[in-house]
């Protein structure tokens, strides 16, 4: 729910060097499994040893990076290819088939103007939806645009504005996908409602503790036109269930 300035993507290789690792272990762990000997190849994979496995790892980093930045913008089926081409001449060190002198500057030009398209056509369908729910029973709109619905009526104290909680949460785009849950990863986090996004320090106001509510929130009161990449796109109206179960104490 925290606010995020975007990355330039002339920066990707920067971010590899010096973030790969961090985004790697701040990734859900998966199942242990048993550790293969080294030099012999892991099941499944048909690596010949495990220098082979990092220079992979290279790949999938930049990928990652890459699907960050690039991602939000729709890149059709072709146009992903044409980045892959490009990248593999840049790495491979061939003539590059146009000048970087002349369309490097009109890169930024073109993910801006892919950003606005989509998130334009992002906010037109989330405005249906945000329509939809304002009809939903016990549906209450702020003047922010805020849809607040309550679920389970809590007895406790309600926070003010700086209050830092302890809430569960379970965020999904307008479609139903998952994009971040507390509920999922099985833990409940402390946050401070100053340093959220405008809809939760809005919302979270209206609860008392034990209280479980559904927060619609428009993306002038999220992420706004530019998103959350990869997992929330620009203009994207956000769903929110939250249960809250305690005020910390007083920022």
């Amino acid at each position: 729910m925290r606010r995020h300035s975007p990355i330039v993507l002339l920066a990707l290789i920067a971010l590899i060097a010096c973030g790969g690792e961090s985004d790697a272990q701040s990734a859900a762990p998966a199942a242990e499994e048993p550790a293969a000997a080294a030099g012999d190849a892991a099941a499944g994979d048909d690596f010949a040893n495990d220098d082979q496995r990092a220079i992979y790892a290279i790949g999938v980093f930049l990928a990652q990076q890459a699907s960050q930045q690039i991602g939000p913008f729709y890149l059709s089926e072709d146009e992903k290819e044409l980045v892959l081409d490009g990248f593999r001449d840049g790495l491979l060190g061939n003539e590059p088939r146009v000048s970087l002198q002349e369309y490097g500057p009109k890169v930024q030009a073109l993910m801006q103007a892919r950003s606005s398209q989509a998130s334009a056509a992002e906010k037109t369908a989330s405005a249906a939806f945000v329509e939809k729910m304002k009809s939903e029973p016990g549906a209450e709109t702020s003047e922010s645009g805020l849809v607040f619905i309550p679920i389970v009526e809590g007895t406790g104290a309600s926070p003010g504005a700086s209050d830092k909680v302890k809430v569960h949460y379970h965020g999904t785009l307008r479609d139903g996908t998952v994009f971040d849950s507390s509920v999922e990863r099985g833990q409940p986090i402390e946050l401070g409602l100053n340093q959220v996004i405008p809809c939760w320090t809005e919302g979270m106001q209206k609860m008392k503790v034990g209280g479980k509510a559904k927060l619609i929130c428009p993306s002038d009161i999220a992420y706004g036109d530019q998103g959350r990449p990869p997992s929330i796109p620009g203009g994207a109206t956000l769903v929110f269930e939250v249960e809250l179960i305690d005020v910390v104490d007083n920022q």
